[in-house]
């Protein structure tokens, strides 16, 4: 008898020292659970048309995972397999990078030399609708299943361009898109163009590859990150590492603050430590902007253009037991001084606004045009055109930015030797 008494007083002085706050919140876990089940029940006797419950199971994770942000998603087996062609392999679609800005489809950049690039898609561009359907209320993940399809099949797109008016209608015929995310143009001699569209598996093996034989007379490097979406954060590690032989590239923080993470840069062979400018726009974002922030903040490059995106988040892919998985957002990055640019962005150096260089009206008279002009003694040297100077000279007449970068890169030895010192 009396050990019941004793088991009784010690059930119920457990039960007195429960935590009120444990109890309110398990009381408030239930009656939402509750909640949950009796529109579940609801929607399956009463909805217009008949639904299964995995159905809408599914439909309430999509909607759970859509209201913590714009890039934490429900991916299913389809679209899964999508994302991983994306990252490295070929895949079939228009070439475009979208995100949700202001709760609105938005492009955030076009894929050179991709039917969406050629089509004239630009970052900052709204999508209004897909194929007449709206695009109000839709996820990301349901827009790139929509956009994305057979090569050779139209996508009709509402696009309302930045400072237009009135949208317009853009059909688009879909294609494959292709991997390379590395393009390098020699635009005088010694001073390199380094573009990079987006970071895929590949990118950093590119850029070693593409170099390799301009690395004996590398005088300059400009790496162009404008329109550049992002993509593997290893990748960006990698990116920078190459351009840094010492310091701290980036740091993820989650909400737990023994999860912080540290990447720092290594000394290599394959180190490139030439003069650098950094080309940076709206349309540069996650893994682009943890590029430029590392070498801003290691005071390694000059960083022209204009503000980026600022996407300053960690998203990880958790696979599900039946073949999907859910993109969820786990931490935030900071670059090496501690600063977050979510929702902010990088500020480059030197703001440059883009304006397309307009072509001279009247024809400027030098010392070539007059009649019996003597030639240069070293004619042969200065005369020799080829495809890339070509390209060089036709890229740097139709971009003010690119023009600026390349006369900066080329004075930057000098600037170096500038004595500001004053007494």
């Amino acid at each position: 008898m009396l050990n019941h008494i004793t088991t009784f007083f010690i059930i119920l002085g457990l039960l007195l020292f429960v935590p009120h706050d444990s109890l309110a919140k398990s009381t408030d876990d239930y009656q939402a659970l509750k909640q949950f089940s009796q529109v579940l029940s609801i929607i399956e006797q009463h909805y217009v048309k008949p639904k299964t419950e995995k159905e809408l199971l599914k439909g309430a994770i999509k909607g759970m995972l859509s209201s913590l942000d714009p890039h934490s998603a429900y991916i299913d087996p389809e679209e899964l397999k999508a994302m991983q062609e994306d990252f490295s392999g070929k895949f079939s679609g228009i070439g475009i990078q979208i995100g949700m800005k202001n709760k609105r489809l938005t492009v955030i950049s076009p894929i050179e030399g991709t039917p969406a690039y050629k089509a004239g898609l630009k970052a900052g561009d709204i999508i209004l609708a897909i194929d007449g359907e709206s695009t109000q209320g839709m996820t990301l993940m349901d827009a790139v299943k929509k956009i994305r399809g057979p090569k050779g099949k139209p996508v009709e797109l509402l696009i309302l361009h930045k400072d237009a008016e009135k949208p317009q209608k853009i059909t688009i015929i879909r294609d494959t898109i292709p991997i390379h995310t590395v393009k390098i143009v020699e635009l005088e001699p010694g001073y390199i163009y380094l573009r990079i569209t987006d970071f895929k598996a590949t990118t950093s093996k590119e850029i070693l590859k593409n170099i390799k034989k301009y690395r004996k007379h590398l005088k300059g490097l400009i790496l162009d990150l404008r329109n550049n979406p992002g993509g593997l954060l290893d990748q960006a590690i990698k990116v920078s590492d190459i351009f840094l032989s010492k310091g701290l590239i980036v740091y993820t923080q989650g909400r737990d603050k023994t999860t912080r993470s540290e990447y720092k840069a290594k000394k290599q062979k394959t180190d490139i430590l030439c003069p650098m400018v950094v080309l940076v726009n709206a349309g540069s974002a996650s893994a682009s902007e943890i590029v430029a922030g590392a070498l801003k903040d290691q005071k390694r490059a000059l960083l022209i253009g204009e503000k980026t995106f600022g996407k300053g988040s960690v998203q990880t892919i958790i696979p599900l037991s039946d073949g999907s998985a859910i993109k969820l957002t786990i931490a935030l990055y900071y670059t090496p001084s501690g600063r977050s640019i979510q929702a902010y962005g990088i500020e480059p150096d030197l703001e440059i606004p883009f304006q397309p260089i307009p072509k001279e009206k009247e024809h400027v008279l030098r010392e070539k045009d007059l009649s019996k002009h003597l030639d240069n003694p070293e004619k042969n040297k200065h005369s020799k055109i080829t495809k890339e100077t070509k390209e060089a000279q036709k890229m740097l007449s139709k971009d003010n930015q690119l023009k600026i970068a390349l006369e900066v890169v080329k004075k930057m030895p000098l600037l170096k030797k500038l004595n500001y010192a004053s007494e």
